[in-house]
């Protein structure tokens, strides 16, 4: 079967519902050589997904996750989940998950999904790990902390079985370089299901088709998000505009976070399921931010990261990476329906911090 579709991707004819189904059949099987899985999933990114067939993929692969036991008052209610694709390569602290806290402190239900580190020297599970928040909880457990405490981890491995047998065709690409679907599907991919998200990608024009398949898997709310590090839309053909911070980079192929930037302009795709959808641009000139470079905003390993967090919710840091998490912040409690908007998703954000609920929050739940 997979032979079959990578000469039709080679055509660069798009697949059709069957032929993905059969595909993640393929792909999830042991039996099939992973090297072959490799050349299918270069072909399809070579062809490049369409947002139809990052749908069809998505949903193939969250039939087979393992879904947790949410009691019926949880399920009712607005479930948000903030996570960003990964891939920027530029090195921030983890502002998602520090944004997760903060919108767990005011009262909304925060379903976290993650992983380890992938791209980064500490991925969300890493950081909460050296927070001292438990990301090995059963789905029993996680189901639980989320009605009971506004926030639990959704460790990714734990919920995906399926994958295992991906993982080496994955391997593979890595070593020769190439992206596949896999690089976008995780935060498409919660296995709680949640009905507002805020998502972070890094590239702009993934926005659209990102914010597209939200919708169409059903969630309520949505924002598909990818922020410049410039006062001009990051684009990789204008090398000669970037700072210098960015030449040195590892590995940076472009200007642009998997997240809302306060140092330029932001690409944003938003829809409500009911009412429409958009596309549009975000300033960060519209918000209090302090003047700012990507230097202010860079993280290290697990630790450093965990500590930069402590400072941010204890209300010690108020320098640019608390502006990152405000902005991030007041997008995520907008989209969960908690403000009016963005701005006044910041202030909200800023008082949450102030109060002590935020530190209050990360104690409460480093305690368990």
């Amino acid at each position: 079967m997979l032979p079959e579709l990578i000469e039709q991707l080679n055509r660069s004819q798009p697949l059709t519902a069957t032929q993905v189904a059969d595909a993640v059949k393929q792909l999830t099987a042991e039996s099939v050589a992973a090297a072959v899985k490799a050349d299918f999933l270069t072909e399809l990114a070579k062809k490049g997904e369409t947002h139809e067939e990052i749908f069809l993929f998505a949903q193939e692969l969250r039939a087979l996750s393992i879904t947790p036991p949410l009691d019926e008052q949880t399920r009712a209610g607005e479930i948000l989940d903030v996570c960003g694709t990964g891939g920027d390569h530029l090195g921030t602290f983890n502002i998602s998950t520090t944004v997760a806290l903060v919108c767990a402190a005011a009262g909304v239900k925060v379903a976290k999904h993650g992983n380890r580190a992938i791209t980064s020297k500490s991925g969300s599970a890493d950081v909460l790990e050296a927070l001292g928040i438990r990301v090995d909880l059963s789905p029993a457990e996680a189901a639980r902390s989320l009605a009971e405490h506004n926030f639990a981890f959704f460790f990714a491995p734990n919920y995906h079985p399926a994958f295992k047998h991906i993982a080496p065709a994955r391997k593979l690409c890595a070593e020769r370089g190439q992206r596949t679907i896999f690089n976008i599907l995780g935060p498409l991919l919660n296995p709680a299901r949640p009905t507002a998200q805020l998502m972070g990608v890094p590239r702009p024009e993934l926005c659209e088709p990102l914010a597209r398949v939200l919708q169409s898997l059903g969630v309520r709310r949505g924002m598909v998000v990818c922020g410049s590090v410039l006062r001009v839309p990051c684009s990789v053909e204008q090398p000669s505009r970037r700072p210098a911070i960015l030449d040195a980079t590892r590995n940076t192929q472009h200007a642009c976070f998997d997240e809302l930037s306060t140092l330029g302009e932001n690409s944003v795709a938003e829809f409500y399921q009911d009412r429409g959808f958009a596309v549009s641009k975000l300033s960060p000139e519209n918000f209090p931010i302090q003047p700012a470079t990507l230097n202010d905003l860079l993280g290290g390993d697990r630790d450093a990261n965990a500590n930069i967090i402590r400072r941010i919710l204890s209300g010690e840091d108020r320098g640019p990476k608390r502006d990152a998490v405000l902005l991030n912040a007041g997008a995520a409690l907008f989209v969960a329906g908690r403000a009016r908007s963005i701005g006044e998703g910041w202030e909200l954000a800023e008082q949450i911090i102030k109060s002590g609920k935020a530190a209050a929050k990360l104690l409460a739940l480093a305690r368990g």
